[in-house]
């Protein structure tokens, strides 16, 4: 049941965890890129150093001058904008096929949102927030695939939802390489769990063209097949999808398993329908099923590891790890006694 997954290529801001290159020569930290360094394949790259700006430099900011934005350095009054636009064309007109993008979170370059506009180059409150000067031509050309800045990826649910999305893009990439129509229709059967979770119409529509692989052209065929499932892959999975997907697994062994056993597979469901459980709490369960009955019709179904385990991750305070919670409580309360017998 383990899952070969394919390398992600992704495009990340080299200020995180590659270069210091930062306007004030610092390095970003992110758990995730670092972790992600042994499972992925990247692209780094500084929209500010490439245009010549150095290492450290004058910040810059987006200043909007009679209706149109102006990449400027305000210390030094330099508009970098057409340097910024001519790089980014480049850049992204020579850019190998890619699954994601993480870019950095706040900047005038590369926001990918909430980035401050300003009305001048003087000191003043922003007006708007927008996207960076490169972020946006990425966000205008890459709209289909996962987009995300490091510190959105702190957030476990936007986590999950981008590390699925990487690696079932990569999957495809491979496949796609091939242009092998039955190549596609194992694709399609592996992750027909985890589309029913994000896009049932959509799965719909891709398991007919799939089911008429054999009278379509390949091209034709794998554009078609692409547009579905980028459109189905950027929906979030709502809980009560996953929720439906859960009870079609349980559907497999509702005759397998013992009463006690599939009431405590809804009691799980149920706790994760009213938000007192993760989602991983039932589908491990009904995975663990997958296994001990060899179900060959599930074996291979995504849904069970949209991504390499290794990369899901809890705080430290709930896994018995880090800071010994204890012992600062210990501490604490025998601080506070002490103060009040003074």
């Amino acid at each position: 049941m383990p899952r070969k997954f394919t390398r992600p290529r992704l495009v990340v801001s080299r200020c995180i965890e590659f270069d210091p290159c930062r306007y004030d020569g610092s390095k970003i930290p992110s758990p995730v890129v670092d972790r992600l360094k042994a499972y992925a394949d990247f692209i780094p790259v500084c929209p500010e150093v490439e245009i010549g700006l150095g290492i450290p430099r004058a910040t810059v900011r987006i200043v909007r001058i009679e209706g149109g934005d102006h990449l400027i350095q305000p210390a030094t009054g330099r508009d970098v904008t057409s340097d910024m636009t001519r790089f980014t064309g480049q850049f992204l007109d020579i850019l190998p096929p890619v699954d994601g993008f993480i870019l950095k979170g706040g900047s005038p370059t590369s926001g990918i949102s909430n980035v401050k506009v300003y009305p001048s180059t003087e000191k003043s409150m922003a007006i708007e927030r927008s996207a960076g000067f490169f972020a946006r031509e990425v966000l205008k050309r890459f709209s289909y695939l996962p987009i995300e800045d490091e510190l959105r990826l702190i957030n476990a649910r936007i986590r999950d939802h981008f590390l699925a999305g990487i690696f079932t893009h990569a999957a495809f990439r491979e496949v796609e390489q091939t242009m092998d129509r039955e190549a596609l229709g194992r694709f399609h059967a592996a992750n027909k769990l985890i589309l029913m979770a994000c896009h049932q119409q959509n799965l719909r529509k891709m398991g007919q063209l799939v089911a008429m692989r054999s009278k379509k052209e390949p091209g034709d065929l794998f554009v078609q097949y692409h547009e579905l499932l980028c459109i189905s892959l950027k929906n979030v999975p709502r809980y009560t999808n996953n929720i439906n997907v859960l009870q079609h697994v349980l559907g497999h062994f509702s005759n397998r398993v013992t009463s006690e056993e599939k009431a405590y597979c809804l009691r799980l469901i149920d706790r994760y329908k009213n938000g007192h459980a993760t989602l991983a709490e039932p589908r491990d369960l009904l995975r663990s099923w997958v296994i001990r009955f060899n179900e060959s019709a599930l074996m291979d179904q995504t849904f069970f590891a949209p991504y390499p385990f290794e990369l899901a991750d809890l705080p430290a305070d709930m896994i018995e790890r880090g800071r010994d919670v204890w012992k600062s409580l210990k501490s604490s309360n025998t601080q506070k006694t002490e103060r009040e017998s003074r």
